[in-house]
């Protein structure tokens, strides 16, 4: 089924309605236009930058991206079946027991709901919210970045089927701050929905600016996003006032695929985001491969990382696609974060680890490696942590 145009505008219309977000005014001679000088393909390379051999993306003979690290292999159709069918799921979630789930996954209001004025105000410092799964709000040098916004409660083209969220979202469109940059990693529908896309869309329109892979322009640009920045691997761009900060475009291994027949027409990637008090790092979804440590060499140190933790169980099937949380630490180690947070867990049950695994597995693999509960931390949905240049950090949120 491929998406069609008329498809996006009504998940436009119904997002911006489900998310309490009115639509903008339109202009009276028509639909919105993607606007030329803003959205692109194009990226310029700082000066400053190194430009030492790193892995460049890579397509085979059909047009299609592929990864080219030998820790890479393409899950065949049997072990697919195996992970559907025979697998056993040990995932438990607690399906009619919610009093269960919010003394385990609490969900908070996010400080800036009570304290709107206190948004963007952190100094030299970083403050990162995680608003569950992979979508996560970032506050650095003077800019609010939100990394694969996914608000509704299925992640799937349809929102009477597919993989249900155990734990909503701790806020809606409506109620977030201004938002000055998105970053997408890859079109997974855990990763990149329509709605959220929608409704980030109708409230705040060619203000903001979205970061997304090669492949990926078009498609935006269907669901009425004027703004949009098209990169490759170790491509860089910026936002508009805020030259300062650097958007890069970093590899990752994983895959994409959102229809039955546009498998991986659509490079996945992971961000760097390079700001003159402070560096992020969004790792996306992704397997271990030796990326990391180019990124690390090229980028890091960096003050924050942003790093998948769950989704990894059976292993024979998942270790391509999604490190554990094992290799989560390697990750930091390689990136030279000072502190890293685990995502992409505790929201949808995608593979077959006990739901509250991933943390347990995290500080195990975190001590073994000689760092501290506050190097590799995790977060109750809509908390948040200040990250202050003199390693003092606060946790913010309320229940």
């Amino acid at each position: 089924m491929e998406d069609k145009a008329e498809d996006v505008s009504r998940l436009e219309a119904d997002g911006a309605e489900q998310a309490g977000v009115k639509p903008r005014d339109r202009p009276e001679e028509g639909p919105r236009k993607c606007c030329s000088s803003q959205s692109s393909r194009k990226s310029f390379r700082l000066d400053h930058r190194l430009e030492e051999d790193v892995t460049k993306s890579k397509k085979n003979l059909h047009g299609r991206f592929v990864n080219p690290w030998p820790t890479w292999t393409k899950p065949s159709f049997s072990a697919l079946l195996k992970f559907l069918v025979l697998e056993k799921n040990n995932s438990k979630v607690p399906s009619s027991k919610e009093v269960v789930l919010d003394q385990e996954l609490p969900v908070l209001e996010p400080y800036f709901i009570q304290k709107p004025h206190e948004s963007g105000q952190t100094g030299a410092g970083l403050r990162v919210t995680w608003l569950g799964h992979a979508s996560v709000l970032v506050e650095m040098d003077g800019l609010v970045v939100l990394t694969d916004p996914v608000f509704s409660q299925r992640a799937s083209p349809v929102q009477f089927a597919g993989p249900r969220r155990f734990r909503g979202p701790p806020c809606s469109v409506a109620q977030l701050p201004k938002v000055h940059a998105v970053l997408i990693s890859h079109t997974h529908y855990d990763h990149l929905d329509a709605r959220s896309v929608a409704a980030l869309n109708a409230r705040f329109g060619g203000e903001l600016r979205w970061f997304v892979p090669l492949g990926l322009l078009d498609w935006m640009q269907r669901c009425g996003c004027e703004n949009v920045i098209e990169l490759d691997w170790w491509e860089e761009n910026c936002v508009p006032g805020h030259d300062e900060v650097t958007f890069v475009c970093t590899p990752c291994q994983h895959w994409c695929k959102r229809t039955p027949l546009d498998d991986n027409r659509v490079l996945w990637g992971s961000w760097a985001v390079l700001g003159p008090s402070n560096r992020f790092f969004f790792a996306g979804d992704t397997g271990y491969c030796s990326a990391f440590q180019e990124i690390g060499q090229r980028f890091g140190p960096f003050d924050l990382a942003a790093v998948p933790i769950g989704a990894y169980l059976p292993r024979d099937f998942l270790k391509p696609q999604h490190v554990d949380p094992e290799e989560a630490v390697q990750i930091h180690l390689d990136l030279r974060a000072r502190r890293s947070v685990g995502i992409h867990w505790g929201t949808f049950a995608l593979a077959h680890e006990y739901y509250l695994e991933p943390p347990v597995r995290l500080r195990e693999a975190a001590e073994r490696n000689g760092l501290k509960e506050e190097d590799f931390f995790v977060l109750h949905h809509g908390e948040s942590r200040l990250l202050s240049s003199e390693d003092e950090d606060v946790f913010e949120g309320s229940s």
